[in-house]
């Protein structure tokens, strides 16, 4: 069965987990003619209560995908956390294990207390819009300046 754990971002796990991610994204901005920026997260930003990183497992047991939230500057609806690099390979996917990443996620930042759930995204990632639209994300105005998003989305908890 699959299962999601704490793992930290900077562990030799979350930087393979990371650049295989990166890579895929590198991959589908080309086929559009531009350009993909990738960033190692910060740590400190995904150390409890200021966030988290998290490793999916997959039925086997082995990674299969990861996810973070982070603690950013609070929100109209008061104190607020991103969710970042959200990725299941692609051999894991329809399985519900984006749905299940994101929920552990999300229940880590109601826990800290927060308000509201922001992310951004890319136009071109349809399966990933979908499932933030079935989980109760909006879209609403640019919040930040990554290079790599051209929608923001928002969830109030």
């Amino acid at each position: 069965m699959a299962s999601v754990r704490d793992l930290p971002v900077d562990s030799a796990l979350a930087h393979e987990l990371l650049t295989e991610y990166f890579r895929s994204r590198e991959i589908g901005f080309a086929r559009q003619g531009a350009v993909y920026t990738p960033t190692f997260p910060d740590p400190s930003a995904f150390t409890p209560p200021a966030g988290v990183f998290l490793v999916l497992r997959g039925d086997d047991g082995e990674p299969s995908g990861c996810g973070g939230v982070r603690r950013i500057p609070d929100g109209p609806a008061g104190v607020r956390y991103e969710i970042k690099h959200l990725y299941v390979q692609p051999a894991g996917r329809g399985r519900g294990w984006g749905r299940m990443l994101l929920s552990a996620l999300e229940s880590r930042a109601r826990a800290w207390g927060a308000a509201e759930l922001v992310l951004d995204t890319h136009h071109s990632l349809e399966a990933a819009a979908a499932l933030y639209a079935a989980s109760g994300f909006e879209l609403v105005e640019r919040f930040n300046q990554n290079p790599n998003a051209t929608v923001w989305l928002a969830k109030r908890l």
